[in-house]
């Protein structure tokens, strides 16, 4: 099968961007192409049409191929806990809860086999697939174990794309280290260099870019300038890099970064708005008066919940909300939003119940069995008849407590009443559906409601899916990095 390999020399090099505009530029020439990924650790998910779990990055570079995300795109996917486990997800299916070492000693094979069916099966229904590493392919320690990587160009024969990042400083030794300590056979499968993020004039580049060349005789088949944010984040430290909020906006919504905050995906429609501005807020962090406060998805609901009473963050949700400030919970932070969580078998941590932020009518009781799919439903509020398409992916089931509440204060917000209620107040919202934003309409309503407690004028809802806009930005990425970026050496 043909292939093409992207490796980092660190993390962050940008070999996820690049992977996805490749996979645009190569789909707009006319080949069938598909992206792959054999490891994965990330909080950032996409359900697939069968119900698998895959990285939401694979997704989205799925999507920059013009294909439908399959769970083969991304064979392992870890998902961090934060008490050194991790969830380990094998074609889309949760398999186990484990530990670094029980991981390696006990799933390794096991991965390995998923990571050759996978490509196995992908050779067969495309052309090319292009393939992205993790990390560095270099990190000596590790190499035995290492699935993503060079194991996988070597299975493949697969011509190897090495980026690296200049605008950390280090660029040229990073580049001379990193093959320094690649196998002969695996650095054989080097064809190219391409330095990535670069700022400044192309000329002052040339000496250092001929030095490499000379030094490792590899060609730097490109250079591709600092871009700013414009693909989805793989976990949350892109948060902290991310730029100063725009000015002069007319909305400003707070996210509360939780220790282990997942999918936060959801939110980039809301930053492409031009008329309002995102800010991911720490639970240690002053609440301050936003126009709404979003608590988001998470991986381990239960000690995130106890970190935001133990920070006070969830006192002054409370009181934000008491107030008259409006609140949404998506999924896990729609559980938090409950009255009750309850976790009998241990599953996040130590077993027990512990009491919510007591704004939503619910109750929660964590599972061992994972609700993962795709679902198709109607709004509701905050306007009647919206077709929202999403995704659900939670370990929790949440019934709606009837007992000592007003059945007139809060209602479904949709026509499934299981994902999601709003107060009649429309100030205090919970959903299960991820990606709820990228439905445009809906989005509009909402920030519509949003505009009117300040005396703004609405915004048209008559707006195109964030889909579209995923589109234009996938063009463009491709159509910049197409312009530095020789692919010639990996297509003979």
């Amino acid at each position: 099968m043909k292939a093409i390999m992207v490796v980092g020399t660190t993390s962050h090099a940008g070999k996820t961007p690049i992977t996805a505009a490749i996979c645009r530029i190569l789909s707009k020439r006319g080949w069938r192409v598909a992206p792959f990924k054999g490891q994965n650790m990330a909080l950032n998910a996409y359900v697939t049409a069968n119900g698998g779990e895959i990285g939401y990055a694979q997704a989205v570079q799925a999507w920059a191929a013009g294909v439908v995300p399959w769970p083969e795109m991304n064979p392992i996917l870890l998902k961090p806990q934060g008490d050194m486990t991790s969830q380990v997800i094998i074609k889309g299916k949760p398999i186990a809860k484990v530990n670094a070492l029980d991981y390696y000693e006990q799933y390794f094979d096991m991965g390995w086999r998923a990571i050759e069916e996978s490509l196995q099966h992908l050779g067969t229904e495309f052309d090319l697939i292009v393939c992205e590493g993790a990390g560095s392919p270099a990190e000596i320690n590790l190499k035995h174990r290492d699935l993503t990587n060079m194991r996988v160009a070597k299975y493949l024969n697969a011509p190897t794309l090495l980026v690296v990042d200049i605008d950390r400083g280090g660029a040229f030794a990073h580049v001379v280290g990193t093959l320094e300590l690649l196998e002969p056979e695996e650095r054989a499968l080097v064809r190219g260099v391409v330095i990535n993020k670069f700022r400044g004039q192309r000329s002052l580049l040339e000496p250092g870019i001929k030095w490499l060349e000379e030094r490792i005789g590899i060609p730097v088949v490109g250079v591709i300038p600092y871009l700013e944010q414009i693909f989805p984040a793989e976990d949350s430290l892109d948060l902290l890099e991310r730029k100063a909020q725009k000015l002069q906006t007319d909305l400003n919504i707070s996210v509360i970064r939780l220790p282990r905050i997942s999918n936060f995906t959801d939110f980039d429609p809301l930053e492409s708005e031009p008329s309002v501005s995102v800010k991911y807020l720490s639970p240690k962090q002053d609440l301050g008066h936003p126009d709404a406060v979003i608590i988001p998805g998470t991986k381990t609901t239960i000690p995130d919940l106890l970190l935001l009473q133990k920070s006070g963050m969830a006192e002054a949700i409370q009181y934000y909300a008491a107030a008259g400030g409006t609140v949404l919970g998506i999924c896990g932070g729609y559980q938090i939003l409950g009255q009750m969580i309850a976790d009998p078998e241990g599953i996040e941590g130590q077993a027990g119940r512990y009491q919510g932020l007591g704004l939503l009518p619910i109750k929660t009781v964590i599972t061992g069995q994972k609700v993962a799919r795709q679902r198709q439903v109607t709004s509701n509020f905050p306007q009647m008849g919206l077709p929202v398409t999403g995704f659900e992916i939670h370990q929790g089931r949440s019934r709606i407590e009837t007992q000592g509440v007003d059945s007139q204060s809060y209602q479904p917000l949709f026509d499934d009443a299981n994902l999601g209620l709003v107060d009649s107040c429309l100030s205090v919202w919970g959903t299960y559906l991820h990606g709820i934003f990228d439905n445009g309409p809906w989005r509009r309503a909402w920030l519509n409601r949003l505009r009117q407690q300040r005396g703004l004028k609405s915004l048209p809802t008559g707006v195109a899916n964030y889909r579209e806009q995923r589109e234009s930005i996938l063009d463009s990425l491709a159509t910049e990095v197409e312009r530095h970026l020789d692919l010639t050496p990996f297509l003979s």
